[in-house]
């Protein structure tokens, strides 16, 4: 299994994500255990482009220190919301024996969706952990509206979302 872990940047990490104290408690604990449990941790960063506070060089690029990654492991860039949209990372993933993928890390109505659904189409077996994917309120909808939209309807066929302590589980607590 690879523990995929996106776009939790400085500037995308706030307290103004739905249910932010639980979804970073869990985010850091995922990464914690599958570090613990040598369980491959795998970041992708989102470059939106210079002036957007969101590029390479930017301190809100950077991946937040809660979680920041550890020598050795891969860290990605990606310049559209699907993780397989980075040539280098669909040969990584291509490489690997594995087809488990937790998906875990912001936004859940943009990357993270389009990576399950990219995933799903590569023929991955994707499990979203609840509580580890989240978004803000948008003019059509509540953060927590988008979690539950896209976790519990959208996701449904392509994806299995597990109770948190199951997840902590499959990566041996």
């Amino acid at each position: 299994m690879i523990l995929l872990v996106v776009d939790m940047q400085k500037c995308l990490v706030s307290e103004e994500l739905y249910g932010f104290e639980n979804f970073l408690d869990r985010t850091v604990r995922l990464v914690d255990a599958a570090r613990k449990n040598g369980v491959e941790v795998v970041f992708v960063q989102h470059d939106a482009g210079p002036g957007s506070g969101l590029s390479s060089g930017d301190e809100g690029f950077e991946i937040i220190d809660e979680i920041s990654p550890e020598p050795g492991e891969k860290v990605f860039v990606k310049k559209i919301n699907s993780c397989f949209g980075n040539k280098d990372f669909k040969k990584y993933m291509k490489k690997q024996d594995d087809k488990r993928l937790m998906i875990i890390g912001l936004q859940t109505n943009y990357c993270i969706d389009a990576t399950v659904k990219s995933a799903f189409e590569r023929g991955y077996e994707v499990i979203i952990p609840e509580g580890t994917n989240s978004t803000f309120d948008n003019d059509y909808m509540t953060g927590e509206t988008a979690v539950r939209y896209y976790n519990e309807d959208v996701w449904e066929e392509l994806a299995d979302v597990v109770p948190f302590d199951e997840a902590m589980d499959m990566l041996g607590k």
